[in-house]
């Protein structure tokens, strides 16, 4: 961060790596065989991180109207040899609040909660230095109010603190299950309260004489019709009360627009599986999920209610485990956020470092703190309330 608002802390050189920073799609689109690679190095679980997710993700969200403007700042550092050892994928957005003008830096993903996990891509025996590189190429960029690093190992931060002064937030909680060989296995290893839930599924669907189906979408036609009644469910779900509350985070036609092309993306290359229970014919329940590497990372979904008695989102997880044991995969990832949903399995928690930069100036700290407020559950005092109303619908 450099200008009048932002300035750059010392940052130790690194004459082995050079920092390109490519500001276009098209410039992005022709990473796809340095993501590929890096990704391999870093072993890489996360649909978040896939070229594909973030081709997709500019090609819907990326915004130039009056009073915001964002384009991609991706620095990708390069070791003396020309290979790939670091993408940081930045998007640079300048807002226009009133006479007020804000300039930030997010990693990928600034969307309504759709990519859930947002993080750099870097060779761990690079990290130190392509930090540091990185961090020095930011000095070009111009004036910025904050810089959202998003989540970061310990030694990114480590090497952050260095040449930055870092604000730590909230860990974003994430929770992972590990798998056994067989079925039976992880079964036996959960407690009594959940081994009685799964046997009431099953046994209510009997008892009723009715008999389930599982359907898993994985080729590009099959996955495209499955998410159109994902996006049904989804919504059904998000309007269902009496039980947790559930956001639509797809009622927004760009978000379905991202969702459908990520998807075809990524289903073209094998990575995609929707599961979906039928019921008499009719697909009552469905998650999304997205194989990457030895993992099987379970994304939104959603239920018809009028089948609530038959936990019908539950057997669809059930299902879901049993498919992912039965394919050798190690890991599953149940996305961030604790609740009972999760818990129940028995995960790792996994608490992820999240960091942001401040500018040291009085305007970009006061920014920041509209910016903060915008989403907390307390009332905005009045004045940045009346400040940041223009901007609101940009930061939701």
């Amino acid at each position: 961060m450099s200008g009048g608002r932002g300035r750059l802390r010392w940052t130790p050189a690194t004459p082995d790596l050079s920092v390109e920073v490519v500001t276009t799609v098209g410039g992005l689109q022709a990473l796809a065989a340095d993501y590929e690679r890096l990704l391999r190095a870093t072993g890489n679980t996360l649909p978040f991180a896939l070229h594909e997710w973030h081709v997709a993700w500019c090609n819907e969200f990326l915004e130039s109207g009056e009073g915001i403007h964002t384009q991609p700042m991706i620095h990708v550092a390069r070791n003396t040899e020309g290979r790939c050892v670091a993408i940081v994928p930045f998007i640079l957005t300048r807002r226009d609040v009133g006479p007020v003008k804000i300039g930030t830096l997010d990693l990928l993903g600034a969307d309504p909660a759709i990519t859930e996990i947002r993080t750099s891509i870097i060779d761990p025996s690079y990290e130190t230095r392509a930090v540091w590189a990185i961090r020095r190429k930011l000095a070009d960029v111009g004036e910025v109010d904050w810089l959202n690093w998003g989540v970061l190992s310990d030694s990114h931060v480590l090497a952050l603190s260095i040449c930055a002064n870092l604000h730590i937030q909230c860990p974003l909680l994430n929770y992972v299950l590990d798998l056994p060989p067989s079925w039976d296995q992880f079964h036996s290893n959960l407690k009594r309260n959940i081994r009685q839930s799964i046997r009431h599924c099953y046994n209510s669907l009997k008892r009723d004489d009715l008999t389930y189906e599982l359907r898993i979408a994985q080729e590009p036609p099959e996955v495209k019709d499955a998410l159109e009644r994902f996006f049904t469910l989804h919504a059904m779900r998000a309007d269902f009360s009496g039980t947790v509350a559930h956001r639509n985070h797809f009622a927004n036609p760009g978000a379905r627009r991202f969702l459908h092309e990520v998807c075809g993306r990524l289903s073209g290359r094998g990575m995609v599986r929707v599961f979906q229970l039928a019921i008499r014919g009719d697909v009552v329940a469905l998650r999304i999920g997205f194989v990457i590497g030895d993992s099987l990372y379970l994304y939104y979904s959603g239920f018809d209610p009028r089948w609530s008695k038959y936990s019908v989102m539950t057997t669809t997880v059930v299902e879901a485990i049993k498919y992912a044991i039965g394919q050798g995969l190690t890991t599953i990832n149940l996305s961030p956020s604790k609740d009972v949903s999760k818990t129940r399995w028995g995960p790792r928690e996994i608490a992820l470092n999240q960091a942001v930069q401040i500018s040291p100036s009085p305007f970009s700290r006061l920014a920041w703190a509209g910016f903060s407020r915008v989403n907390s559950p307390k009332p905005l005092p009045p004045w940045i309330n009346k400040v940041l109303r223009m901007a609101r619908r940009h930061w939701d």
